[in-house]
């Protein structure tokens, strides 16, 4: 079968730098449903469409592309009296962007009393390398179509 809207999608992959530094690598396979969902990102989308299992490709995405160029301004100092106690490095707040959206920020680092964060994704400004390989194609059922995300293993749980 091959790749096309409404088709869900498994995949193994590897992300890494443009350096070739590895950053992640799937232990499970990746499952998504295919067709403009937003579930991948849509230069993935672009590169399997009308491809069938077994298909391998490697994506040089640049920043673009990929999760964006970096926003300064979603970068904060808040003084840490403003925290509930435990704000711990490594943590996700929801907060809110300067036009006063939600937005999910991560605790960078704690300096005195100072909380730093930063609302870009991680790997935002970065020149990445996708390695791919679809290990299976199915039709999506009408009820993954209707909620624009896969069920079941490695989907989605109601």
């Amino acid at each position: 079968m091959k790749i096309a809207k409404d088709t869900v999608v498994t995949l193994q992959y590897k992300v890494a730098e443009a350096n070739g530094r590895l950053i992640e690598q799937s232990k499970a396979p990746m499952v998504y449903l295919h067709g403009g969902y937003n579930n991948t990102l849509p230069k993935i989308e672009e590169a399997l469409e009308g491809h069938e299992a077994g298909y391998e490709t490697t994506l040089d995405l640049q920043p673009a592309d990929a999760f964006g160029e970096r926003d300064e301004a979603l970068v904060r100092v808040i003084p840490k009296s403003e925290f509930p106690p435990g704000v711990k490095v490594g943590g996700q707040l929801e907060g809110r962007t300067d036009d006063g959206q939600p937005h999910v920020f991560h605790v960078m680092k704690i300096k005195g009393a100072e909380v730093h964060l930063d609302g870009n994704h991680p790997l935002a400004g970065k020149a990445l390398k996708f390695t791919l390989k679809v290990t299976g194609v199915r039709m999506a059922s009408g009820e993954e179509i209707q909620h624009g995300h896969v069920h079941g293993e490695h989907g989605h749980h109601h």
